[in-house]
């Protein structure tokens, strides 16, 4: 495997659809930027959110997640609580190739506040929109601006297809629409 610079970031995405829309440079004024990196892509987050609340004090749990646990949210800038966390998407629809596997991760300037973005990976033949985290590690509120920067996918290219797709298998969250929930 080898990480893909940012010639093959355009040509897969230009000649592929790999990412739609594509920003083919890095966009940087009065913005945190977005758009192609060295050897990335910088993908923004849309102005749709779900922000987590305690306000029915139900329990967090993957098996059986409770919607009520969360406050839809749109706006150019979203306030997360203290300790509290965020549910987003990207702007950006990927479809990723049978041969490439992603890696993203959270950009430096909302690291540097205590902001955590945590993206699971884009395995080979996942598309859709991204499902963001965005957890705010500090005792105040923190500010996350839509249709912004909020973090780096890394592009990995095998020599070889994998045996068995994300595609293939059915994953549940294949050509995910928006912000989505956990499922079992």
């Amino acid at each position: 495997m080898s990480v893909k610079p940012d010639s093959w970031i355009r040509r897969m995405a230009l000649e592929h659809k790999m990412i739609e829309p594509f920003t083919d440079r890095q966009v940087r004024e009065g913005v945190i930027s977005y758009g192609v990196s060295s050897y990335g892509y910088d993908i923004r987050v849309a102005d749709e959110f779900r922000i987590f609340t305690n306000v029915n004090s139900t329990i967090v749990d993957p098996k059986n997640f409770d919607s009520r646990s969360l406050v839809d949210y749109k706006g150019d800038v979203c306030i997360i609580p203290p300790n509290s966390f965020a549910l987003a998407r990207s702007i950006e629809y990927f479809r990723i190739p049978r041969n490439v596997l992603t890696i993203c991760l959270g950009k430096s300037t909302y690291a540097r506040c205590g902001i955590i973005v945590n993206v699971t990976p884009f395995e080979p033949e996942w598309e859709g929109f991204v499902t963001l985290e965005i957890s705010n590690t500090t005792p105040l509120p923190a500010k996350i601006y839509g249709n912004e920067g909020l973090c780096q996918v890394i592009f990995f290219e095998s020599d070889e297809d994998c045996e068995i797709s994300y595609k293939d298998k059915k994953g549940k969250y294949q050509s995910q629409g928006g912000i989505v929930l956990p499922r079992l």
